[in-house]
């Protein structure tokens, strides 16, 4: 037993142990603190898992059993460096906030252990951890210290030009969007790293994804304004506008979610068809029996618990790091997906996403990850079932939703902390059938986003993109 008034520091200092033969007691040995040999070693310690070391390099580092101590006496723990007297309010330019850095994938092997997965592939949760870790980089360039900075948001991802080897990645990224109110916009960019002087070419873009961040005072955790951007030229300014546009997009959508209005008459007809197909393959007078490929949907669950370490917090320190949460949402729906299609998945896109709430350091974060859409659908419009384009060679997306909680350990109370939506290509012919009438609310909520993003992608020369995908991509 430890004493309740032993301080801090000797239950951390390090001791040193041997052990000796006990001479009265055959093969047992005894811990003899006055015969120390050898001291223990011990990892240093690192404030996220698994971030690469150059994006977390100058963040000031306080020991978690310090934060726990002035967190339990109610202090505001600093994780941006000595507070200001008074802020910098002054406008900043795009380039202020530009920050550039080489993650050596190819030349270190050393780093494989973190971004390779078991088939050699790179693993696509982790370059989603790193890129929030350099959004923090570059929005704390823009704001100075005096403020706490929190992930918000994530707008769509997808990928642009698949890697067919593995390389050296470029991280690059900069304030694009800040109207001088509390919330920033951050894109970010991977790339093929070229070498030094070479300049950069379209197709060594891998992916481009853009967050938005909240500044908040550290004292009130209230929302503060942040400098406002300038655009020194056109090419400056069609991109503030773009984000300005996306902030009024954002609003609009959430006036069109299913918990504001109910399905249009199109998508209740098929809701219909769907149910009516559920009872012919249960009516015993019936010949049409559920296919061997058709799963329901309450049979694809995928759930996992976990307690939230102090290892895995944020510069704040008692909070948990975004791009942590994150890249465990997005390992979840691909073992879901995989689960579902006993096929490896090829990632297609992670729609927009929302941080509802933090995750505090020692609360226990649950994840429920549901195949919720499939394309080809169940059923049409029209009540037909549509095939395979190539039924000799079949590829399915598969749009998996991941719901997050967190639960506090002590009094039990939960929070929602946000839903993640990805969409997975696989080599099957499967699809998803709903039963409940929530289940249904979730399939036309995500056939709602899967129509969206084609879209989008068809603006951006993207159609159909998903029916060539490559065997040589490593990226998953």
């Amino acid at each position: 037993m430890v004493c309740r008034s032993a301080s801090a520091h000797r239950l951390i200092s390090p001791v040193s142990f041997s052990y000796t033969p006990c001479k009265n007691l055959r093969n047992i040995h005894v811990l003899s603190p006055r015969l120390a040999t050898r001291n223990f070693h011990y990892t240093p310690a690192r404030q996220t898992d698994g971030v690469f070391s150059g994006l977390i390099a100058g963040r000031p580092r306080v020991p978690w059993i310090e934060a726990f101590k002035q967190q339990q006496e109610g202090k505001v723990i600093s994780g941006g460096g000595p507070m200001p007297e008074k802020r910098d309010m002054s406008p900043k330019k795009m380039s202020d906030s530009y920050h550039r850095i080489v993650l050596p994938l190819g030349r270190d092997p050393s780093l494989s252990d973190s971004y390779i997965n078991s088939s050699g592939h790179i693993r696509l949760g982790t370059i989603l951890m790193d890129l929030d870790a350099l959004s923090g980089v570059v929005v704390y360039k823009h704001t100075g210290p005096g403020v706490t900075t929190v992930t918000a948001a994530l707008d769509r991802i997808t990928i642009a030009h698949p890697l067919t080897e593995i390389c050296d990645l470029e991280y690059s990224g900069q304030v694009t969007y800040a109207s001088g109110r509390s919330s920033v916009e951050v894109t970010c960019k991977v790339a093929r790293a070229r070498e030094e002087g070479e300049p950069s070419k379209p197709e060594d873009v891998l992916l481009t994804c853009t967050f938005t961040m909240v500044a908040l005072d550290p004292e009130t955790k209230r929302p503060t304004n942040v400098p406002r951007l300038i655009c020194e030229t056109p090419e400056e300014e069609r991109v503030f506008q773009a984000g300005e546009a996306k902030a009024l997009a954002k609003k609009e959508m959430l006036k069109n979610s299913l918990l504001e209005t109910e399905p249009n008459d199109a998508e209740s007809a098929l809701i219909h068809k769907i149910w009516l197909r559920q009872v012919a393959y249960h009516d015993p007078t019936n010949p049409l029996r559920q296919p061997s490929n058709v799963i329901s949907m309450s049979k694809t669950a995928l759930s996992t618990a976990s307690i939230m370490q102090p290892q895995y917090r944020n510069r704040h320190q008692t909070m948990i790091f975004g791009g942590f949460h994150l890249k465990q949402t997005f390992e979840l729906a691909f073992c879901c997906a995989a689960s579902f299609a006993h096929a490896r998945p090829t990632f297609i896109s992670a729609d927009p996403c929302t941080f509802r709430n933090p995750v505090p350091v020692g609360s226990v974060l649950y994840l429920t990850a549901t195949i919720v859409y499939t394309d080809p659908p169940i059923v049409e419009e029209d009540g037909n079932q549509p095939s395979q384009l190539n039924p000799a060679a079949p590829l399915t997306r598969i749009h998996v939703r991941v719901d997050s909680k967190v639960r506090d350990v002590e009094h039990g109370h939960s929070k929602p902390t946000g839903q993640f939506n990805y969409t997975f290509a696989v080599p099957k012919d499967v699809r998803v059938l709903p039963h409940t009438y929530e289940e249904f609310m979730m399939y036309v909520d995500a056939r709602r986003r899967v129509q969206a993003g084609d879209a989008q992608d068809r603006r951006n020369h993207l159609s159909q993109r998903f029916r060539h995908i490559e065997n040589v991509n490593v990226t998953e």
